[in-house]
């Protein structure tokens, strides 16, 4: 009889810790995740990333982005991957409710607040921690909840920028093709080149039959205002180079301005102007040259390496005629017999 009464009171623990078990589990599995409002990237007119007491606003205008309240333009691709960050912004799973967010990169001096404007609307407000260790999430805390969760992605690469690094670095832009004049002046020596069209000889004997009623064959190509031949390769890469041009920086606390009396300049002329002026480092300790161009309002820096790659002497562009070739050249000693 007392065996069986303890048999019994066995059976009512066993059963009584499963039910504790189950509803243990159950709680810790079966909660309801934040609703968050979906966003089309295409409706998102406004952004604001906060971190401590740093605040960039950014906002569309024209279809560009634009870094207020200086107006500077944003860098299209940066902005690009913060809309399709906020596009796809998915909460996965609960992670605490603990309120310890300084675990989490979530407290006042480490978060990063995102809010994101439809019109006048505010669409989006979350806190940006740390990412997860598997750079596969990103612990984050909607507006309004003080618990935590892990969200779709690294998005910590998308909104942990400066506004130097949101910047748009291009600072010259254009198709090379569309280019027919270029002057460039280095060291007080100034070289004019202009594309010009050219009889090409056609050595064929059809064609020689034929040379008197039709017209000679033409191609482009590129002539000092002497007629001096360029050297196409070196003058195609020149070009190829600031076509497409992007500063290491910008220099904000002087103006175009007051820039003067420069290095090397470039100007080139075709179906529209551009222009490029290299000036003096500050002092040897610089690592970079300041620049002015059109395509930029703001003076900025180019790299020791850029620089080189532009700045050559305008005599180094230039092909040598046969005569300056065959006074370059060593002369042989006469043989004595």
């Amino acid at each position: 009889m007392k065996l069986k009464k303890e048999y019994i009171i066995l059976a009512v623990i066993i059963i009584a810790l499963s039910v504790y078990l189950y509803k243990r589990s159950s709680d810790r599995t079966l909660y309801q995740l934040p609703e968050i409002p979906k966003v089309a990237q295409k409706d998102i007119t406004k952004l604001q990333i906060t971190k401590g007491k740093t605040a960039i606003v950014l906002n569309k205008k024209d279809d560009k982005w634009y870094i207020e309240p200086a107006g500077y333009p944003a860098d299209a691709n940066k902005v690009k991957d913060m809309l399709n960050a906020l596009e796809n912004f998915t909460l996965t799973a609960l992670v605490s409710e603990s309120r310890n967010y300084n675990r989490y990169e979530l407290d006042a001096e480490q978060k990063i607040n995102v809010k994101a404007w439809q019109g006048d609307n505010l669409r989006l407000d979350f806190d940006l921690g740390k990412t997860a260790s598997s750079f596969r999430h990103t612990f984050v805390r909607p507006s309004g909840e003080e618990r935590v969760f892990h969200a779709q992605g690294n998005l910590k690469n998308s909104f942990d920028v400066s506004v130097d690094q949101l910047r748009d670095k291009a600072v010259l832009a254009f198709n090379p093709a569309d280019i027919e004049q270029i002057q460039i002046t280095k060291d007080q020596l100034s070289l004019d080149i202009s594309r010009t069209s050219v009889p090409v000889e056609v050595k064929n004997p059809d064609t020689e039959k034929k040379k008197d009623s039709s017209a000679p064959v033409q191609k482009l190509v590129w002539q000092a205002a002497n007629g001096q031949p360029v050297k196409e390769t070196a003058l195609n890469q020149l070009l190829s180079t600031v076509s497409n041009l992007r500063c290491e920086k910008f220099i904000d606390d002087r103006k175009k301005e007051d820039y003067t009396s420069p290095l090397f300049t470039l100007q080139l002329k075709g179906t529209k102007e551009h222009s490029l002026a290299i000036f003096s480092k500050a002092d040897d300790k610089e690592t970079a040259y300041p620049a002015v161009s059109s395509g930029s309002d703001y003076p900025f820096q180019l790299s020791d390496s850029q620089v080189n790659s532009i700045m050559k002497a305008p005599d180094t562009l230039l092909q040598k005629s046969e005569a300056d070739q065959n006074k370059s050249e060593p002369q042989k000693p006469e043989s004595t017999k």
